[in-house]
């Protein structure tokens, strides 16, 4: 930021002497702009000495993804759009045939288990359990009465979820990709932590009575914030990030007038 254009320093206009039309060595006095030396850098010193950065909903060291700041007044923003309590989507991907002690491909192996009578219609069994469950218990802590009107309206708009805490919910799952022992799944999820993730995929395991690893955890969506929106590293320049405020502020705006 400080090595960007700033802007020309302010004018103000003084009468500096100047010699007079006749000649003769006389001087008048005349008026000129002339540049206020308060604003030169060399006075003022760099313009930004502190930069308030707040962080959004936090990823783990085996995660990857969407991760979203908050810059500046972008702080109250943040907030403001995380009591929303938006949902947060993420690919799992998982490995049958092992389990280990953290949940994750790279912990430490405590099993190995047989996976051949594992079947892509066994999986969406236990993946359609999973999810009419999380809806019995989204419902119970939205606290609202569904044969109301109110709720009728908030369904349709898609807006039923827990405004308080709650325990990690589950909102929607499918699986994406089956390839025996590699599995790919979709998980929209709500309140949750990566490592919870990565224990429902060995639970996962043991209910087709096998085991199971997490090989990736990648958040795709944070919201209204969607991969497309994110910028590599190669992108962290004053340029692109002005551009990626730019073009989310209406959709959070718009999230916040909805929602709030």
């Amino acid at each position: 930021l400080n090595a960007a254009p700033g802007r020309a320093p302010r004018q103000r206009v003084r009468f500096l002497p100047a010699p007079a039309p006749g000649g003769g060595g006389a001087l008048e006095l005349v008026a000129a702009r002339v540049p206020v030396l308060a604003d030169h850098p060399l006075v003022r010193g760099p313009r930004f000495r502190k930069l308030k950065i707040g962080a959004g909903h936090r990823l783990d060291v085996k995660a990857s993804g969407v991760f979203v700041l908050g810059v500046g007044h972008g702080n109250k923003l943040l907030t403001d759009l995380y009591n929303c309590h938006l949902t947060k989507v993420y690919t799992v991907g998982g490995l049958f045939g092992k389990a280990t002690d953290d949940f994750s491909d790279t912990g430490n192996l405590i099993e190995k288990t047989t996976f051949d009578h594992i079947t892509r219609a066994k999986l969406e069994r236990i993946l359609a359990v999973i999810q009419g469950t999380n809806q019995k218990a989204l419902l119970m802590y939205s606290n609202i009465d569904m044969k109301t009107q109110e709720a009728y309206e908030l369904a349709v708009k898609g807006l039923i979820r827990p405004m308080g805490k709650s325990p990690p919910i589950i909102t929607a799952i499918r699986c994406l990709q089956f390839a025996l022992p590699e599995f790919q799944l979709e998980i929209h999820c709500l309140h949750e932590t990566q490592q919870y993730l990565r224990k429902m995929v060995h639970e996962i395991g043991l209910e087709l009575k096998s085991s199971a690893v997490c090989t990736q955890v990648r958040r795709i969506r944070d919201g209204v914030f969607t991969v497309d929106d994110a910028l590599p590293r190669t992108q962290w320049n004053l340029q692109s990030i002005q551009e990626a405020i730019q073009n989310c502020q209406l959709k959070v705006e718009t999230e916040l007038e909805k929602t709030l």
